[in-house]
């Protein structure tokens, strides 16, 4: 598809009632038009796909691929460049074939679920003393601010051996480049240079003295032919993970916690039965109204989905959030069931791009839930749910804060 006549187009994201409820347009567009035109924050136009079987084709089929450099793709961002998406960082690290599965082999060995059960003993004490630090302060209080930014953070730095005190620093380089409308191009140039000479000065000082984290075991170790890894790839894989690490899960868990108090026999039924805390976090994963932008991909040739034929050269951006709310895909899709079982939602997206820190979401989303639960059950919502505000203008959707008390 072309970049002309965008404007006449519906915009997406679209823009939600509240910031715990879904945009109308979801359900209008998998019933209606499964494969709509929707201009994006850029201008450009692209492709929604929004149900749930024709966004796992797309996500699975390896003929959609992320956009390469020279391919007239659709910008998300309203930049020049298009974003993080289209970013210099985004051209480092493998996107296709054989490079590509190397390097999340390599990455992938770091979040093993024999890893990350190592990992919740610790991630359950950080949690403990947030809160503890929360509480002293007195309600009402902050939940994103106090417990679900920091946590994360905390996480993603000592796996990749990064100084935790610098987290603020991360989180506006992290904001400027998810940004879609916030942030002028060269904001973003600065941002991209600033966080690019931070990680490699981090990674010299690592190859001089290793510990025990990603960083240093990724410039000891070689990839499938043989190879290290440059300077370049190094530093490009360890500002993903860090936007990654945080900045996605501790919107999840401030999104996770308001949509079990938003209803307080949810939060009652878990208090009754802690055993639902897992189903309960793919509940939550599944039925987030509030998640940015989506994935997009490129079709370099014809393509035909849900009966409409994208031309070469179309980018398709992917709604899993709308996905994961179709009727045919999952019963009583509209309603929030803390016991569903199987629930193959596709929050961590699906095929080669899959999610690679999914057991690292999981497992934090997890820990967080059962402590709050221990250490806080009379823990609710200081503001009403149509009073949460939606973080606005970046390519990943949150709370702007989480109002609670106890």
């Amino acid at each position: 598809m072309t970049r002309s006549d965008a404007e006449q187009l519906p915009r997406f994201p679209f823009e939600t009632p509240t910031a715990l409820e879904p945009p109308a347009q979801w359900a209008e567009f998998r019933t209606q038009c499964p494969v709509g035109r929707v201009a994006l924050a850029s201008g450009d136009e692209a492709a929604l796909i929004t149900r749930y079987d024709d966004v796992k084709t797309v996500l699975t089929d390896p003929r959609f691929t992320r956009p390469k450099p020279g391919d007239n793709a659709a910008r998300v961002a309203d930049t020049e460049s298009g974003g993080v998406f289209n970013s210099e960082m985004a051209t480092v690290i493998p996107q296709h074939g054989e490079g590509h599965l190397n390097w999340r082999r390599m990455i992938g060995k770091w979040f093993t679920a024999k890893r990350m059960n190592a990992l919740r003993p610790a991630i359950a004490a950080m949690a403990e003393q947030l809160i503890d630090e929360m509480t002293t302060k007195g309600a009402p209080a902050d939940l994103k601010a106090g417990l679900a930014f920091p946590l994360p953070v905390w996480v993603i730095c000592d796996m990749l051996g990064v100084p935790d005190a610098d987290r603020d620093r991360f989180a506006h380089w992290s904001d400027v480049m998810l940004s879609m409308t916030r942030y002028t191009q060269e904001e973003f140039d600065a941002a991209q240079l600033e966080f690019g000479r931070y990680m490699g000065g981090h990674i010299a000082a690592k190859r001089a003295e290793p510990g025990e984290d990603i960083l240093s075991a990724l410039i000891a170790d070689t990839d499938a032919a043989g190879e290290h890894w440059s300077d370049a790839l190094l530093t490009a894989t360890g500002i993903g993970l860090l936007i990654a690490g945080h900045e996605t899960t501790a919107n999840m868990i401030a999104k996770m916690v308001a949509m079990l108090l938003a209803d307080r026999g949810r939060w009652e039924q878990l208090l009754a039965d802690p055993a639902l805390v897992r189903t309960a976090v793919e509940e939550a994963l599944r039925m987030d109204a509030n998640a940015g932008v989506g994935m997009s991909r490129y079709i370099t040739e014809d393509f035909e989905v849900a009966g409409t034929v994208l031309p070469s050269g179309t980018t398709a951006m992917c709604s899993m959030a709308a996905a994961n709310r179709d009727e045919n895909a999952f019963a009583d899709a509209a309603e929030m069931d803390l016991s569903r079982s199987p629930n193959p939602h596709l929050a961590f997206g699906a095929g080669a791009h899959a999610c690679l820190g999914q057991p690292l979401a999981r497992t934090e989303l997890q820990v967080t839930l059962e402590v709050l639960l221990r250490k806080l059950p009379t823990l609710e919502l200081a503001v009403t749910p149509d009073e949460l505000r939606r973080v606005e203008g970046l390519a990943v959707g949150g709370l702007r804060e989480l109002p609670v008390r106890w």
